[in-house]
């Protein structure tokens, strides 16, 4: 039998010292617990993913220094087990470096294997930095138990459509009795249930439980979400850890069955996981509060427009980070309604934040005097709207920086798609907490948060009115849109495609089918994909936001913008 201590910790990139402070606490909580093995996640030691900074030599000589210091403090533990991820130099040709996974125990390297399969898709880039691993399976006999080795994507290729080498099948030939993945998965919307149907696969081809555990926290535009679960051949998922939390716990490993520390099996694992919308606020409120707290922020300020993105973008940055530490700013103009004003101030006043008011209209006609005067014609137009948006941001990023606040831009996917949205205007801002939710998503999602709350925190009104950037007089979104339901399904096939879930994918392939049925509804489509394709110059200069589905814009998907799309 194995006590084995699952240390699903929030690591910092880049912080070694704090990192390698976390993980001896949590390795003293499990030797009092008299655990075997304690196993972390993928590069923990450094936080996943590191980027460039592997390329600096005082980083990496701060690795082999966090490396050092486990090694001492596991002589301090000398009957527990350390599966650690690491950055190791490489030897040979190639890159310098591999994504490695140590055990340590007493003071000692016991055992070494390198990451085989090294993603490059999406928002991974491993192999900019790192070199293949050999195809050879690593193995260790911990107490009674050979225990098999794994990292990350070396278990995502069991299908073998990926890359030619299978790790898991060299790993099987060695027959573990339980195999061990370390990993640093992101989440998105079904990747919960992706891993659990990869892994629980895996399990039952080979005959081999699987332990998989995950990392927990944001980092820029990523969020992990932990959720470390625990496969046997035939039940399949038997154990899973909370998501969006910390979590060190301890599990017995007998007879190839998982128990809990007390002996007992654990509670059944549900098929599906949260609810899209509570999925979707989860991860933003997890994806703000590390974002803010490791870049030093601790208040947040939001222009509070009386539409619904403010809203939603409010009522979240609320939730997670506290009413009080967040301010919104409401700039009217000789456009904006009166109800949006009042709108604001009953959003604010729901939620408990303070709403401060900056008029801009004196700030634009000076603007419109001086424009006159020194080109010779009137400001009007697109470049007076976007003028208002540009006083606005310039407002915003005032008070970001004498206060301190950490200005949340409010764009969502949809009208980030097409360009709907004015540079250094309303995207002003650090970082965009509802920019990979299409606008139909924004709405569904600020009626959950209010079901969720039990009351009213989002206005009716503002959930009911219709989307306006009130830069023109009676203008509507729809004026140079098509309708948000028409809108998103056409940008979620062009831009996520085989990405979406079945369902979202056939909904999106026959709305867009039945339009091409037209000339006016093929005319629509192509002059959408030219909408995005001409905008990719804004979305190189946005803020980061927070990845929510499967392609987000950022990392997740890399367009030329000097280049001819049709």
């Amino acid at each position: 039998m194995l006590r084995i201590t699952i240390a699903q910790l929030n690591l910092t990139v880049g912080d070694i010292e704090g990192n390698v402070a976390r993980m001896v606490a949590a390795a003293r909580q499990a030797a009092r617990e008299q655990s075997d093995l304690i196993v972390f996640s993928e590069l923990a030691l450094c936080g996943y993913y590191p980027a460039d900074m592997l390329d600096e030599p005082p980083f990496l000589q701060r690795v082999q220094d966090g490396v050092a210091a486990l090694q001492k403090a596991s002589a301090e533990l000398p009957a527990l087990h350390w599966v650690v991820g690491a950055p190791m130099p490489a030897r040979g040709p190639g890159k310098k470096l591999h994504n490695s996974l140590l055990v340590l125990q007493g003071g000692n390297v016991r055992l070494q294997y390198a990451k085989q399969l090294l993603p490059t898709y999406n928002i991974f880039d491993e192999r900019r930095h790192f070199e293949p691993g050999p195809d050879v399976a690593k193995v260790l006999r911990i107490g009674s138990a050979q225990v098999g080795m794994l990292v990350c994507e070396d278990g995502w290729n069991d299908h073998g459509a990926d890359y030619i080498v299978n790790p898991f099948e060299r790993l099987r030939d060695a027959a573990p009795d339980l195999v061990i993945s370390i990993n640093a998965s992101p989440s998105h919307i079904g990747k919960r249930e992706q891993r659990h149907t990869m892994f629980g696969g895996s399990s039952r081809r080979h005959g081999l439980p699987i332990l998989y555990v995950n990392q927990v926290g944001g980092h820029d535009q990523l969020v992990f979400d932990g959720g470390s679960f625990a496969t046997e051949p035939e039940a399949g998922v038997v154990f899973e850890a909370p998501r969006f939390a910390e979590d060190v716990r301890t599990l017995l490993f007998d007879g190839g069955r998982f128990l809990t520390a007390e002996g007992k099996r654990p509670a059944p694992v549900p098929a599906q996981g949260l609810p899209t919308m509570e999925f979707y606020r989860q991860q933003i409120l997890l994806g703000l509060t590390d974002y803010a707290r490791r870049c030093g922020f601790t208040q947040v300020v939001v222009g509070s427009s009386g539409g619904i993105d403010s809203a939603l973008t409010l009522a979240l940055a609320a939730q997670a980070l506290g009413p009080q530490n967040v301010v919104g700013i409401t700039m009217p103009s000789r456009y904006s309604s009166s109800g949006s004003v009042d709108d604001s101030a009953t959003l604010c006043r729901n939620l408990g934040v303070q709403l401060l008011t900056h008029p801009i209209a004196e700030l634009v006609a000076a603007y419109a005097r001086q424009y006159e005067a020194s080109f010779g014609q009137p400001l009007s137009g697109l470049p007076l709207e976007n003028l208002q948006a540009r006083i606005r941001g310039t407002v915003l990023m005032e008070y970001s920086n004498a206060f301190g606040h950490l200005l949340l831009t409010t764009g969502n996917k949809s009208e980030i798609s097409v360009g709907y949205c004015t540079l250094y205007g309303d995207t002003n801002g650090g970082l965009g907490l509802i920019g990979d939710l299409y606008k139909t998503e924004v709405f569904a999602l600020a009626r959950h948060v209010n079901e969720q709350a039990g009351r009213e925190l989002i206005p009716q009104a503002i959930i009911d009115k219709e989307p306006s950037a009130e830069l023109a007089p009676g203008q509507r979104d729809t004026d140079s849109l098509p309708p948000y339901p028409v809108l998103d399904e056409i940008l979620k096939l062009l831009i996520e495609g085989d990405r979406l879930s079945p369902a979202e994918q056939a909904t999106a392939a026959t709305l867009v089918a039945q339009l091409e049925e037209t000339d006016a509804g093929a005319a629509l489509v192509q002059r959408v994909h030219g909408m995005v394709a001409r905008n990719e110059y804004k979305r190189r200069q946005a803020p980061p936001i927070l990845r929510l589905r499967p392609r987000a814009f950022g990392s997740g998907r890399q367009m030329p913008i000097a280049a001819k799309y049709v």
